[in-house]
């Protein structure tokens, strides 16, 4: 195993925070017998905590939770976190393998997300705001004693699909100016009463077999019945305060206004980069307001 890729997915509600990997490299023996031990499975799985199933190929495996935090906190030296549901793994590489990745499920029962904006969003506009968002907070970073982190750009550009009712896209970060880059590729699929997120952290020189690999997954992602979108009752449901925009600027968007569930990974320097919300969640704001302050000029 490439001892210096750590990767995996966590939840915060903090400023950006810096934490140490592994204060020891895991033994190869070690890493071995922990792989070993893992129940694999595959074919249809069940994930009955978000009322949806996968209907994998022989190109993933799929691992439930204990055994999920097993690799993202043994393995990889990730902080805990009881929030994730599974995790997806390709059946090659194997997670002990160089260049080896995966996709860590987790769900938001937020409500139901409309998604009369989708058709709507400036995606030039958006990665501009949270690009601004990430500059406006490495200042804070940097005063704290952290490391910086800048959003390069679009790694895959934004796409929903307002058949299937999924999103996705994909990231490109930097740290600390470090030539080599992160991939932070994220999938959403909206449900009756919130989202399922698939979320993959890599090395932007593993982009090619990401993509690959997540545009496979994609198809293979389903709600069960009565959970889908096209299950929504107006009359009874919950609906989030916030739409696809919102989901594509970082994750959950909270009632105070603020961004959470966005984990990324820095392999290089062998630390877990926590980003810094708050701006994240300003990014957003500032982006939207400013839809709806061209809307009404327009108007006028």
């Amino acid at each position: 195993m490439t001892q210096t890729k750590l990767r995996g997915l966590v939840a915060a509600w903090m400023m950006a925070l810096a934490v140490p990997a592994l204060a020891q490299q895991t033994p190869d023996d070690t890493v071995r017998q922990l792989v070993d031990g893992l129940h694999f499975r595959s074919g249809e799985i069940a994930v009955e905590q978000a009322a949806v199933h996968f209907n994998l190929g022989d190109q993933f495996r799929y691992l439930d939770k204990a055994d999920t935090r097993k690799v993202l906190e043994q393995l990889w030296g990730n902080p805990e976190d009881d929030s994730v549901l599974g995790m997806v793994v390709p059946t090659r590489p194997a997670l002990d393998e160089a260049g080896s990745w995966a996709v860590v499920v987790t769900y938001d029962d937020e409500g139901y997300v409309s998604d009369e904006d989708a058709s709507k969003i400036d995606y030039d506009a958006l990665l501009k705001d949270m690009q601004d968002g990430t500059r406006e907070a490495n200042a804070e970073r940097e005063k704290a004693g952290y490391g910086r982190v800048d959003l390069v750009g679009w790694a895959v550009p934004p796409r929903y699909d307002a058949s299937s009712k999924k999103l996705y896209w994909a990231k490109e970060l930097a740290f600390n100016g470090e030539p080599t880059h992160t991939l932070n590729y994220d999938i959403r699929v909206l449900g009756r009463h919130g989202y399922l997120s698939l979320n993959a952290v890599s090395g932007m020189d593993e982009l090619p077999q990401v993509q690959a690999g997540m545009q496979q997954l994609l198809p293979m992602t389903e709600f069960d019945p009565g959970a889908r979108y096209a299950d929504h009752n107006a009359s009874t449901d919950k609906v989030a305060a916030y739409g696809v925009a919102a989901l594509i600027g970082g994750g959950l968007a909270a009632k105070t206004g603020l961004l959470a569930k966005l984990g990324l990974i820095l392999a290089k320097l062998g630390k877990l980069l926590i980003f810094g919300l708050i701006a994240a969640g300003a990014a957003i704001k500032k982006f939207l307001s400013s839809r709806k302050d061209r809307a009404s000029a327009t108007v006028r």
